[in-house]
């Protein structure tokens, strides 16, 4: 995995020059903290083109694996971020009669890019982002992965297109403006992260996953090239996915599940420096760990290297289950105990994330990467499996909300005022909270609960917390993206299994790539840590997307397919019930928090002069969360923490009069 940065440009629009070309790439080391590199060339209408590159070393280490890579047949070049895990299979379809020089994915990327353009993304198996020039016509293709792994932030200018795995690298551009847009502040507080294509400074933006751009001559064509099949074969572009056929039995649904993701993971395990993987006993990554261990045995190489961390907080320990996981499957596995330091890590996530990131679990991402990097340079994880295989919590309250849309005596009686009456834990996670909160949301379209369910701030908080001033500047409904989410879908047909279906594609358009993917991501380049994620296989998500949704959730057992799937002998050896525990998350105790060590942090910051000078939110509001939070009357810690993230980001990267070129070694530099 790597950084890319780029830009073209027409004969009347600013180039970029060598020194700023540079700026943007170093801007991206931590990514690629092995090699660096840059090109500028000219297009055939007198323009401009840059290409940078930063390099993580995974296949082929040796410099012939350099970039910006050029095609001397052609005169084409690529920066690349990512991997394509089938290049051996493509290498002999693309080599045109001529031995390849490296023995990277790389080039096998960019002769097919050579040979068939924008349709060379059609052809991969992987997560990447890269940018692509063909000087025989100027075209400029950016390409984004289909589930959205790799980055890949834009700005546009009239004649000029700039662009970054990184927003931090756009910012290095003279004269790049660093503008709030108040539309994406109410998108992160609806969500705690910016949806896609939305970006949090005005005039930039992100390239949707699954889609690809292609400049030429000034004009840009943005185009969807994959979409998840949910609704059908109809749904997915292109030639290049496979119908599903003689798959009419559950054995045979399990059978097709067990194959794809054995060999997503046999994929994935090609690597030239040393591979691990996350292990938290979880059911996907056990599921993981148990085919890549597999895979090693009959490969004759040693026991795959796992990896997790343990808190002190019970609550949010899942050590134990990981070293039971560890032990069954016979993973060479290590253990760190960490105590997450909030106070250390609200810098470094502000810089790294770029954007307002809300989602806490980022503390405890970064310090298992950082543990994981001193051992291997790659690691597996078992991301996406919730969203492919129906394993969150909250698909039930979905299913059982369509349910009583066909009852309405008795959805009227649950969704009476009366039982908001009734005493509830503090905790929002807790039983009564939660049969409260779904109780509440109960009258509402499907689409609006569910958003209400999994946002942070709903519509009326969000009201309360701003100023009339900030409100005025809102013109967008940040509720559109979901609505967008559910509509591309198309799989919503009125059942109750159709709300659920449509409840999961709608996770994997939004959540995934916002949240999970961007949070891995980001943390695992902050160390110069890949990580992959083979769930994320896009024949592995085809799958699951035309998976009949009984056989998700079967016989009451979340995630049926990963759980019953004969995975290795191993895997079959694991005590009863260890796959069908309740999810615990992978969190840290912001409550707890929020109501000792950190609470003077919360005054220090949201009630300070500099903050509220900001003329966004309402001090009274802002006070009244913190004390009902703290005087245990209401569990605010999810609200807290965003707040307190983007004040942190608007320190970081709005405040200061020139970009920062590193986080700030300690918080109060910002305090």
């Amino acid at each position: 995995m790597c950084g890319i940065v780029g830009a073209i440009w027409e004969p009347d629009a600013a180039p970029v020059s060598q020194r700023e070309l540079r700026a943007m790439t170093d801007a991206l080391g931590h990514r690629g903290p092995d090699d660096a590199d840059v090109w500028i060339g000219g297009t055939p209408s007198g323009g401009g083109v840059a290409l940078g590159h930063r390099r993580l070393s995974i296949l082929d280490p040796t410099p012939c694996g350099r970039q910006p890579m050029s095609d001397p047949a052609t005169g084409c070049r690529v920066a690349f971020n990512g991997e394509i895990y089938n290049y051996r299979e493509l290498s002999d379809r693309f080599a045109d009669g001529r031995p390849y020089t490296s023995g990277s994915d790389t080039e096998v990327l960019l002769r097919s890019f050579a040979q068939v353009g924008r349709d060379c993304v059609g052809h991969f198996r992987g997560m990447f982002a890269f940018a692509a020039f063909d000087p025989r016509d100027g075209a400029l293709l950016l390409a984004r992965d289909r589930l959205g792994q790799k980055p890949l932030f834009l700005r546009r200018e009239p004649g000029r297109l700039l662009f970054a795995s990184e927003l931090k690298a756009l910012l290095q551009v003279d004269g790049a403006p660093r503008e709030v847009d108040p539309a994406a502040v109410d998108r992160f507080l609806a969500y705690q992260y910016v949806p896609d294509p939305h970006c949090i400074l005005k005039g930039y933006e992100k390239l949707p996953p699954g889609r690809r751009l292609l400049w030429r001559g000034g004009a840009v064509d943005v185009d969807r090239y994959w979409r998840p099949p949910y609704a059908g074969n109809a749904c997915v572009d292109g030639a290049f996915h496979t119908p599903l056929a003689g798959l009419e039995t559950a054995e045979d649904w399990l059978e097709e599940t067990r194959r794809r993701v054995e060999e997503a993971v046999r994929l994935r395990l090609r690597s030239d420096v040393p591979l691990g993987a996350f292990l938290s006993g979880g059911v996907d990554s056990t599921v993981i760990c148990a085919v890549a261990q597999k895979l090693l045995r009959e490969a004759g190489a040693g026991p795959l290297k796992t990896f997790s961390i343990g808190f002190a907080e019970k609550r949010y320990d899942e050590s134990e289950h990981a070293r039971t996981a560890a032990e069954t499957l016979g993973t060479e596995h290590r253990e760190f105990r960490v105590a997450p330091d909030a106070l250390a890590a609200l810098p470094r996530l502000a810089w790294h994330y770029d954007e307002p990131f809300g989602d806490s679990s980022a503390i405890p991402t970064l310090a298992l990467s950082e543990h994981t990097r001193g051992h291997v340079t790659v690691a597996l994880s078992g991301d996406g499996g919730d969203e492919l295989f129906c394993g969150y919590e909250r698909y039930d309250a979905v299913r059982l909300a369509a349910r009583l849309d066909r009852a309405a005596p008795l959805k009227a009686l649950i969704a009476a005022n009366i039982w908001q009456r009734l005493p509830a834990g503090v905790e929002q996670k807790g039983l009564m909270r939660r049969a409260k909160r779904f109780a509440a949301e109960l009258g509402k379209s499907p689409h609006e609960r569910y958003l209400r369910w999994i946002g942070i701030f709903d519509r009326e908080t969000r009201d309360a917390l701003y100023t009339p001033e900030f409100r005025a500047r809102l013109t967008d409904d940040a509720a559109a993206d979901l609505r967008t989410a559910f509509a591309e879908c198309g799989c919503d047909d009125g059942s109750v299994e159709g709300q659920v279906r449509a409840a999961t594609c709608a996770d994997l358009l939004t959540y995934l790539p916002g949240d999970i993917l961007a949070k891995v991501d980001r943390a695992s380049m902050a160390v110069g840590l890949e990580a992959r994620s083979p769930l994320l296989d896009h024949r592995v998500a085809e799958l699951a997307a035309e998976m009949p949704q009984a056989l998700k959730v079967r016989g009451g057992r979340a995630k049926w397919p990963l759980k019953a799937a004969a995975w290795s002998e191993d895997f079959a050896r694991l005590p009863a019930g260890f796959l069908d525990r309740r999810k615990t998350g992978f969190g840290v105790p912001l409550g707890p928090w929020f109501r000792g060590e950190l609470r003077p942090l919360l005054d220090r910051v949201l009630l300070s002069e500099r903050t509220l000078a900001r003329g966004w939110f309402r001090p009274e509001t802002v006070r009244r969360l913190i004390e009902e939070h703290a005087a245990a009357r209401w569990d605010h810690s999810a609200r807290l923490w965003c707040l307190l993230m983007l004040e942190i980001w608007c320190r970081t990267w709005l405040d200061p009069a020139a970009v920062p070129a590193a986080a700030p070694t300690a918080l109060d530099e910002l305090l």
